[in-house]
């Protein structure tokens, strides 16, 4: 057969770049470097047109073409490929990725147009799956010699049956997306870097702990792709090593050479975010993450759930005592982006101990607390073990639990309306004096605060079409009505967040004429004067009796929290 090979991902979003098709494309290179020339990766993302993304493969005349398939991506891909067939009766279509991977007999029984099923990691089994491919004189199945030498192939026989094999794990090191110019694609999008796979947990609702044992990759050439990919554009760069910190000494080797080459050949200005098991942090490892100059490094931390039954039950191992102390002493450092997570829908969790899981996630104070539904993946012991983990779920993607014996469907809805709420709020940095003053001033707990914001969005139809203004209107008339809110001290609060937030400009629903404000604006241009390039945004504070502006540059905006900071003097030395 003749024809160029394809590797093809449909991102999320375009600033996401999958590094999945560069991997393969890498393994060609470094296991069948004849093919090398004829491969070709195409990126595309779930929002652009079918078409358009069809036209651009047909034009290419493949003979292969491999899609990396995950949760977001796999109904838009399984269309695609059945277009494709129609039009390339020949071509030879193979799937990989999680979403393929553990379920690899139901996608071949159901969709004819799918070919081939490479389960686990690739970057061996899909050069010799190509060249295998290849050498053939049509597009006839593969040979059993062929088939029992490529490891986690799964496919279609002569006669019309299924085979099917175990995912592929690699036990040797993996050739670098990087040597197959990954690094050059980017262009300033997000970028995700590996320097390990495996996992040394076997959680019930997570994959990883089936990729195998961690194994990691040499230092030397993980410095060298950190450079790399450092001055790629990319401003974010993810290490996507299941838990980074599993192997202290390789995580501090990192984290020691970010420190000691920031500035220099890591630009100044990018970001190093690493997902870590919060309770096994040694002390070398907090010394380093002092260091870090501000901005520089997120640390993603799944909790989950700080409920010891549930933790249990889903094979979780964490010292959730230990946990809330090194978050608390993390977050005390000042120079971190920290993200804690909770999964709503485990088991044993009741709306009672989800609260109380989310109070005192909320009072560790983390820059994002983000409230996950669950998903039952393919493949994870929770989807394949029903008697051990009872739920109803959707049978599409992404296969979210919509009730428990322990939270009602009606609940989950809600609770959606709850996890938008505590996003728009909270998470998006956009009302946090907001949500304080309402805490302290009506005397709630975060949880309650939060459903009584997503009962109220549930009752108004709040959608994800709503404009930030329309929001401020929202949650203004909403919390007025909670009992001991009061109309000035509430205003204050908006203000200060709408300003420090939101380049100086206030909405209309928090503006109020006062000649008082033009007589202090001058006087406070006189005593401070505006720098250049800075954008000033002042405004009366009626519940504080205080002058309250932010002056708005994108050098003064705080990486941490991506504010600007407030200013407020008493009002009566400025009349």
């Amino acid at each position: 057969m003749e024809g160029s090979i394809i590797l093809c991902v449909l991102n999320a979003k375009h600033v996401h770049a999958s590094p999945a098709p560069w991997c393969l494309a890498a393994g060609v290179k470094a296991y069948q470097p004849a093919l090398y020339d004829q491969v070709k990766v195409v990126e595309a993302t779930i929002n652009e047109s079918p078409n358009d993304i069809f036209t651009r493969i047909i034009e290419t005349t493949p003979s292969i073409i491999g899609f990396s398939c995950y949760l977001w991506n796999i109904q838009m891909t399984l269309a695609l490929c059945t277009e494709l067939k129609k039009a390339l009766p020949d071509l030879i279509i193979v799937l990989g990725g999680p979403e393929v991977s553990y379920c690899a007999y139901d996608v071949l029984e159901r969709h004819a147009q799918i070919d081939y099923i490479l389960a686990g990691e690739g970057e061996t089994s899909f050069p010799a799956f190509a060249a295998a491919i290849l050498s053939q004189n049509d597009a006839q199945p593969l040979q059993e010699d062929a088939r029992n030498t490529i490891a986690g192939l799964c496919g279609h026989r002569h006669d019309g049956s299924i085979y099917t094999s175990e995912e592929c794990v690699l036990n040797e090191n993996v050739p670098s997306p990087m040597d197959a110019g990954y690094a050059e694609a980017i262009q300033k999008r997000i970028a995700y870097i590996e320097t390990s796979r495996g996992c040394p947990y076997s959680c019930a609702f997570c994959l990883s702990g089936r990729c195998g044992s961690p194994r990691f990759f040499p230092l030397e050439s993980v410095f060298k792709d950190l450079i790399r990919i450092a001055n790629s554009g990319a401003r974010t760069i993810k290490f996507v090593d299941r838990t980074f910190n599993a192997n202290a000494v390789h995580a501090n080797k990192i984290l020691q050479f970010i420190l000691d080459h920031y500035g220099d050949e890591l630009p100044s200005g990018t970001c190093f975010h690493f997902e870590i098991a919060g309770d096994i942090l040694r002390e070398e490892t907090f010394v380093l993450l002092e260091k870090m100059p501000v901005g520089a490094v997120q640390l993603e931390i799944g909790m989950q759930s700080f409920c010891e039954k549930t933790l249990e039950a889903v094979k979780r191992k964490t010292n959730t005592t230990i946990l809330k102390a090194n978050i608390r002493r993390l977050m005390a450092m000042n120079n971190m982006h920290i993200h804690i997570d909770l999964i709503v829908g485990l088991p044993y969790e009741d709306m009672t101990i989800f609260s109380d899981s989310f109070n005192t996630a909320y009072a560790l104070k983390a820059q994002m607390l983000q409230v996950g539904f669950l998903k039952l993946l393919h493949g994870s012991a929770m989807r394949s073990e029903p008697q051990n983990y009872p739920c109803e779920y959707s049978a599409n993607p992404p296969y979210e639990v919509t009730s428990t014996p322990w939270i009602s469907n009606n609940e989950f809805r809600i609770l959606h309306y709850f996890e938008d709420m505590v996003d728009r709020i909270y998470n998006s940095g956009r009302f946090r004096h907001t949500a304080q003053y309402a805490l302290s001033a009506a005397k709630l707990t975060p949880f309650d605060l939060y459903m009584s914001l997503g009962h109220g969005a549930y009752g108004a139809k709040v959608g994800s079409g709503i404009s930030l203004d329309e929001f401020t209107i929202f949650l203004k008339r909403h919390l007025l009505a909670l009992d001991g809110i009061e109309e000035d001290h509430l205003r204050d609060a908006l203000v200060r967040d709408r300003l420090s937030t939101n380049a100086g400009r206030l909405p209309p629903s928090l503006v109020i004429k006062d000649g008082l404000l033009s007589n202090a604006k001058r006087k406070l241009a006189k005593s401070n004067p505006l720098g250049e390039d800075v954008r000033r945004g002042v405004a009366l504070l009626y519940g504080a009796k205080t002058l309250c502006w932010v002056d708005h540059h994108p050098l003064t905006r705080n990486p941490i929290t991506n504010s600007w900071l407030i200013n407020e003097v008493a009002i009566d030395s400025f009349i």
